[in-house]
């Protein structure tokens, strides 16, 4: 599985994407239980893996490697973030805490759903600097789309604790350090099944960053993760109205995404006009992930990957960071991923069918729906939406 520095293929280099893997991060491994919870409650002959394994992360290495985007991609070794570059999103005493729990050999439930085990600690840092290896692939100049292919997802991770399978920020430190490094300003765009809480988190007082999540209308799952995902949550401070939340009805569907991605998210970044943009994706929210119910397919992927790039290249010189979040389907969750790449890539035909039929939309529910948050927005305070 290990990929080889720098193994350019022979796509030009306007027509690739650079992607930062390292399979040390195979080492995390939650444990198994009923779903997420790590239970055993003595009456079942088999336990299932936790959502959040190495299974689902081998099968997008290997579609990348083998698929018919391969000729598409160029593999780059990725590395262990030092402990530094993790105290410009998250503070010193957490961080403490997380190496505390791994020299007492791991073994832990940091939160709800949230393991760290033996290999758990050694992974989240390979993750965070795999995420940034790719975010200075950019900043030097090096590629315009880099793709960090990492786990354990980091996007509910808040400055100050764990959430969600997260554990470090891996967006949310290289957004930071972009800033750092002379970039005025950046647009996020989370389209995970889970609000993106603590990136959000993270940039909710900056107007520096424009943060998007869309995402299931789950609300609030409890302490580790106080934050709603309502449209309410707009910023503070100097970052009130630079916190953008679409919550979206389950069986929202492909074109109630398309819908949303062009009637909220295109005009927001288009009027933000960042220098960078950042492109958080999860899998699970497609039609077949037991983690969420927003019945996204290949075909919706594939078009909002597309509609992505076509705002990097319009407002960021096209620069464009992709980091993968969630995605829980072993199989399903990788055939998504390569649709996704293949919009990013503007090809002009699918590379690959879908190899799962439709789950039934309700398409007007969700329109109803954006066009209820567009009018919201519209009567809320966002700075950089200029008012027709």
């Amino acid at each position: 599985m290990a990929a080889a520095a720098d193994d350019v293929t022979s796509a030009p280099p306007s027509n690739r994407i650079d992607v930062f893997w390292h399979e040390g991060m195979l080492k995390h491994d939650a444990g198994t239980g009923v779903f997420d919870t790590a239970d055993d409650p003595g009456f079942l002959d088999v336990l299932e893996k936790h959502p959040e394994n190495a299974d689902r992360i081998k099968n997008m290495v290997s579609i990348l490697k083998r698929g018919p985007i391969a000729p598409y991609i160029s593999w780059h070794l990725g590395r262990a973030a030092q402990l530094e570059e993790l105290f410009c999103f998250h503070t010193r005493e957490y961080i403490n805490q997380l190496i505390k729990a791994d020299k007492e050999g791991g073994k832990q439930m940091i939160c709800a759903g949230t393991f760290l085990n033996p290999g758990s600690w050694e992974a989240a840092l390979l993750a965070a600097g795999t995420t940034l290896s790719a975010m200075k692939h950019i900043l030097d100049g090096n590629g315009k789309v880099a793709y960090a292919l990492v786990r354990p997802p980091g996007h509910h991770a808040q400055t100050t604790q764990a959430d969600g399978y997260c554990f470090l920020n891996n967006a949310g430190i290289a957004v930071q350090t972009a800033l750092d490094s002379g970039f005025g300003s950046v647009a996020v765009i989370d389209i995970d099944v889970h609000y993106g809480n603590g990136t959000a988190e993270g940039f909710y007082w900056t107007n520096e960053v424009l943060t998007i999540s869309l995402h299931m209308d789950h609300g609030s799952w409890g302490p580790s993760h106080p934050q709603s995902g309502c449209v309410d949550e707009v910023g503070d401070e100097e970052g009130h109205g630079y916190t953008m939340n679409i919550p979206l009805p389950n069986g929202t569907g492909d074109k109630g995404y398309l819908h949303a991605m062009t009637e909220l998210v295109a005009p927001a970044v288009s009027q933000f006009e960042p220098d960078l943009l950042v492109f958080v994706i999860g899998q699970d929210s497609s039609a077949f992930d037991t983690n969420g119910r927003l019945c996204l397919t290949m075909d919706g992927y594939r078009e909002i990957g597309r509609i992505v790039h076509g705002l990097a290249n319009a407002h960021c010189g096209g620069r464009l960071l992709i980091v993968q979040e969630g995605g829980y389907h072993v199989t399903y969750s990788a055939y998504c991923l390569h649709a996704t790449l293949e919009g990013v890539l503007d090809l002009p035909e699918p590379l690959l069918s879908d190899p799962i039929a439709y789950y039934p939309e309700d398409e007007a529910f969700a329109m109803n729906v954006v066009n209820s948050i567009k009018k919201y927005q519209t009567n809320a305070t966002f700075p950089f939406l200029k008012q027709g």
